[in-house]
């Protein structure tokens, strides 16, 4: 069945669509760092972008190349990710707790030609990095040895390449999944295959320049890369990033920053259905709890909304699919659903048994 139309995708490329309003938004914090409250505003993030893309044209990075991105979620992501885009380049995205032989795995497998990573991670990206051939390891903040730093990519000043991209053919981003067996694999993800997704979403979820988020999902993985930073961005919301995440900060940054919209997975629903550290706090700002990534029970649903008096509701996807293709209505009142398929999403039931 077939719920509502697509919606008309632009025929661009994914750094273009996600920061279209860079100019608009301007001075606006695009994304705050949690712990520091370090802060990228949207010109900032736009002009970032563009200098490291010129940096890495510099370097010989292009189109059909892949640049590894393996560190928790920061303010800098948003830069590598569209950064890497505009040098029409592509992502693989890696998760950082990692070990060097799986990171070794996704570098090999993907292709790719160097990796950015934190100082924490390094020794772990340079063992993986030797396992392969690659020698371009680039650090965000401070490294300790010799590699060269994403500011030092920036101060260079070069310009960024000629766009050069078919926006449903060339590949975004290679994320890596383990829902089939074996080892994870590179799902191959198109320009065109991310914005419908952020389009369709933004058919069902309310989102728009006066909300903030908080990024506590990881950025490495599609859930977080697509509804919270792609889509956080697009709308020119502020997107709170957490490296980490632990139940009592998000608390804080949740009230500190005012957050309107929390994207979550079921172990976090859980907490704020039963942890005692949700007592006494004013999350009265939040208008959506949205739950994803594996089933939110019925009665845990219910707990969560009747705890902190906010709609929680669930979607269904897959990496594949960029990722979601099912959300629940807002004023759903059958728990457990994960609702019906967003717009321009086509799918069937059927009887594994008989066909």
């Amino acid at each position: 069945m077939t719920v509502a139309p697509a919606p008309e995708i632009p025929d661009v490329d994914l750094a273009t669509f996600v920061l279209e309003k860079a100019d608009e938004m301007g001075d606006k914090p695009a994304l705050i760092d949690g712990p520091t409250g370090r802060t990228i505003t949207y010109a900032q993030l736009d002009q970032a972008a563009s200098a490291l893309a010129g940096a890495l044209a510099a370097r010989g990075i292009g189109k059909g190349d892949v640049v590894a991105i393996y560190m928790p979620n920061l303010p800098e992501y948003a830069v590598l990710f569209h950064g890497v885009l505009r040098a029409n380049a592509t992502n693989t995205t890696a998760n950082p707790l990692y070990t060097w032989h799986e990171l070794a795995h996704q570098l090999t497998d993907s292709g790719a030609k160097m990796l950015f990573t934190v100082g924490p991670f390094l020794d772990t990206a340079r063992k993986a990095a030797e396992e392969v051939g690659i020698t371009d390891i680039f650090v965000v903040g401070e490294g300790d040895g010799d590699e060269t730093t994403l500011a030092e990519l920036l101060a260079e000043g070069a310009e960024p390449p000629e766009l050069d991209i078919d926006p449903a053919e060339d590949l975004a981003v290679l994320p890596y999944s383990s829902g089939t067996t074996g080892l994870p694999k590179g799902v191959m993800l198109t320009h065109r295959n991310l914005i419908a997704n952020v389009l369709q979403n933004g058919h069902v979820l309310p989102a728009d320049p006066e909300d903030t988020s908080i990024g506590c999902l990881p950025f490495f993985h599609i859930y977080g890369m697509t509804v919270i930073m792609n889509m956080g961005l697009h709308n020119g919301g502020t997107i709170v990033t957490m490296p980490r995440f632990d139940l009592g900060e998000w608390l804080d940054l949740v009230e500190e920053h005012r957050a309107t919209l929390a994207y979550v997975v079921p172990p976090i629903a859980l907490g704020l259905a039963k942890h005692p550290a949700v007592e006494g706090r004013d999350l009265s700002t939040l208008k959506l709890i949205m739950s994803g990534a594996a089933p939110l029970g019925d009665e845990l649903a219910k707990a969560v909304t009747a705890r902190v008096n906010v709609p929680t509701i669930q979607g269904y996807g897959m990496t594949e699919l960029s990722p979601v293709s099912h959300v629940a209505a807002l004023d759903t009142t059958k728990g457990g659903t994960i609702g019906p398929p967003i717009p321009g999403t086509e799918c069937r039931i059927v009887d594994p048994e008989t066909g």
